[in-house]
C-alpha cells in the first residue's frame, strides 16, 4: 500500500462490500473473513452489523477539528465531558487521542478495521453510543462474549482490549490481525510527518512537536 492507502486520502485498494443491508469499503485481503464471521455470527442468533467501516482522511479531520475547536465534546478517560476552555492546546490533542484517532493514523483508513454491533439487541427508541458499558454490562454483552470466543479463528482481534495508556478501550473495535498488521508497519514516522504536515490539522505544530510519543503511545501500543 502506498501513503495515500495507508492515510486515508484514497480508497482505490478496497473493494466494495455488502455487509447486511449496507454497503462498505473492505480490504481485499479482508472481504471473506468478514463475511464469513457475519454468516457465523447470524448463525449463531446474532444480528452483526457494522456500525463503522472504513473512514478516510477528511471524516477523520472533521471528527478532529470539531473536537479541537470544541463544536464536539472531548471527554475524559471515563468518558466525561471536559471543559474545553480550561485546556491547553496539547492537553486537547492528547485527551481526543484517548477516543479519536490521529487524521492520517486512523485503523479506519485499512479496510481491515470495523466497529460491530447486534442490531437486534438495541433497546427499542435507543441509539447505540459505542460505549464500554454496552459491551461489558448491558444489551450488547452477549454479542461481545461470543466475539471473544470466536474472533481468531476468523483472523480477527480486538486492538484496544485492554487500557494500555494509550486508546482506552474499545470493545466493539475489531481488526484482521494479518492485514492491519501490514498496513501498521508501512505507517511509518515519517509518511505520517508528511501527511500531518500539509493538512489543516488544528493543533498541527502540537501533534508534530509530539508525534514520536503519539506514535508510540496511540498507535503502535495495542493489545496483543
Amino acid at each position: 500500500m502506498n501513503a495515500a492507502q495507508l492515510t486515508g486520502k484514497v480508497s482505490t485498494h478496497l473493494v466494495d462490500t455488502l455487509i447486511g443491508q449496507k454497503h462498505f469499503l473492505v480490504h481485499p485481503e479482508v472481504r471473506e473473513d468478514l463475511l464469513a464471521l457475519k454468516q457465523a455470527a447470524d448463525g449463531a442468533g446474532f444480528n452483526l452489523n457494522i456500525a463503522s467501516g472504513f473512514r478516510d482522511f477528511e471524516r477523520q479531520l472533521m471528527i478532529w477539528n470539531r473536537k479541537m475547536t470544541g463544536a464536539a465534546t472531548i471527554l475524559d478517560t471515563q468518558s466525561q465531558p471536559l471543559a474545553p476552555e480550561t485546556l491547553s492546546e496539547q492537553d486537547k490533542v492528547f485527551a481526543i487521542l484517548r477516543w479519536s484517532a490521529l487524521p492520517g493514523a486512523s485503523r479506519h483508513h485499512w479496510g481491515s478495521d470495523f466497529d460491530l454491533f447486534d442490531r437486534d439487541a438495541l433497546p427499542q427508541g435507543e441509539a447505540l453510543q459505542l460505549e464500554p458499558w454496552e459491551y461489558f454490562n448491558a444489551h450488547q454483552r452477549p454479542f461481545y462474549l461470543w466475539l471473544k470466543e470466536n474472533l481468531a479463528q476468523f483472523g480477527f482481534y480486538f486492538p484496544y482490549q485492554e487500557d494500555n495508556g494509550g486508546v482506552a478501550i474499545e470493545p466493539w473495535h475489531i481488526s484482521h490481525r494479518e492485514t492491519a498488521q501490514r498496513c501498521l508497519n508501512h505507517l511509518t514516522l515519517d509518511v505520517l510527518h508528511k501527511e500531518i504536515e500539509s493538512s489543516a490539522i488544528i493543533g498541527k505544530q502540537v501533534v508534530l512537536d509530539n508525534l514520536e510519543t503519539i506514535y508510540n503511545q496511540y498507535i503502535t501500543n495495542l493489545s496483543r
